[in-house]
């Protein structure tokens, strides 16, 4: 790799965590190519993304982010997972890490707050934007079917009422 490539790549990287809402850093060896392969899959699923890179690059293109403290997770073969959802990358690595014991998550960072284990897995156990989305619409559509059905209630028993009396007088 020249000088221009890694240049290319800490402006990507930087990019990475400045847009991202989550980084995971996790050690991966032992992984195949087929595990990896699996993990970026599952990563795509939610719009996040699987990165290796030279961890001297990664911690040059650290300096200045938010999350600038996950550089003291980059020692050994590790890997950088990512999402702009702040919980998606996490419940994946999560997840993976449970089925894989070849993964094992170190840490990461959501904006400037800097997660260690426990906080990657508090995060991945949080709900993803979309499902907080559809909590909140359910809320605010509940009460909107309820008023709906108080207000048709009574029609609907006026009406079996004046049928019953109906049947009745026949």
């Amino acid at each position: 790799m020249d000088r221009a490539q890694k240049e290319q790549l800490v402006d990507e990287l930087g990019q990475v965590f400045e847009s991202s809402g989550v980084v995971v850093v996790a050690h991966y060896e032992g992984m195949t190519v087929a595990e990896m392969q699996d993990l970026r899959a599952q990563m795509r699923e939610v719009d996040g993304s699987v990165r290796v890179a030279k961890n001297k690059l990664a911690k040059i293109a650290l300096e200045g982010k938010p999350c600038a403290s996950i550089a003291e997770f980059l020692d050994g073969m590790t890997v950088l997972a990512y999402s702009e959802d702040p919980v998606a990358a996490a419940k994946v690595m999560d997840g993976y890490a449970k089925k894989n014991d070849k993964l094992v998550i170190l840490g990461g960072a959501m904006g400037e707050t800097a997660l260690d284990v426990a906080g990657v897995k508090a995060v991945a156990a949080m709900p993803s934007r979309e499902e907080l989305i559809a909590s909140i619409v359910g809320c605010i559509a509940a009460p909107a079917s309820n008023i709906a059905g108080a207000i048709g209630a009574p029609a609907s028993n006026i009406a079996s009422i004046l049928s019953t009396i109906e049947e009745n007088a026949a």
